[in-house]
This record gives C-alpha cells, structure tokens and sequence, in this order.
C-alpha cells in the first residue's frame, strides 16, 4: 500500500469512528486545530522536567515508549482528521513543506552547528 493509500484509509477509518458517534457536529476546524494543540501539550507533559538530555533509550522502550506511542497517536489522528475535512493531502503537504525547507536552508549553508543565546560551547 502506498503512502496516499494508507492515508486515504486512514482518513476514511477516522471517518467512520466519528459518524458512528456522532462527532462530527463536533469537528470543526477550530476544535480539531485546538485539540491537535491539546493533545501535542500532552504529549510535551511528558518531558516537562527533564533537562533537556533525555535519551533515546527512555522512548524506545517501557512505559514511557508507550505514553509517548499513545499521545503522538492522538496528535496524528487528530491531524489526519484536520487535513482530511480540509482537503488536504497529507503526503503532498509534506513533500511541499520538505521541498520548501530545502530551498529555505540548503545543506552547504546550514551545516554548521549553532549554539543556542548565552551558550558559548
């Protein structure tokens, strides 16, 4: 299955869910744009007092992997269901948006590292 496949499945799932409960009078672009917000804060609450130096290791594997499997799940459908009303092509938004960056910042001019204000290593 390709990439517009899956997301037109997807999208279509999502679809189904929301009618058979009768969401959709609920499904407005404000709500739908606020909860990806909601759900994205969640998803940030599960870092909020690391320092910043977090490893991989703590999000590949145990409970922490699943919290973060379950609220990046909720931003992505949440998402899909946005860009489906709106219609949007997701796979196409997003080789645009990749397209765009690339002639935004070319890798001969952006790679070196930067240092964050007040940083000085």
């Amino acid at each position: 299955m390709d990439t517009n496949e899956y997301f037109t499945r997807l999208a279509a799932q999502l679809q189904t869910f929301s009618t058979e409960r009768n969401w959709d009078q609920f499904h407005q672009p404000t709500n739908l744009a606020a909860s990806i917000s909601i759900e994205a804060a969640e998803l940030l609450e599960l870092f909020q007092w690391e320092d910043g130096q977090s490893d991989w290791a703590s999000v590949r594997e145990g409970a922490k992997h699943q919290r973060v499997r379950e609220e990046l799940a909720d931003v992505m459908i949440y998402a899909i269901r946005l860009a489906n009303l709106a219609n949007i092509d997701i796979p196409k938004a997003i080789d645009d948006k990749i397209a765009a960056n690339a002639r935004k910042s070319p890798p001969h001019v952006n790679k070196a590292p930067y240092l964050k204000p007040g940083r000085t290593e």
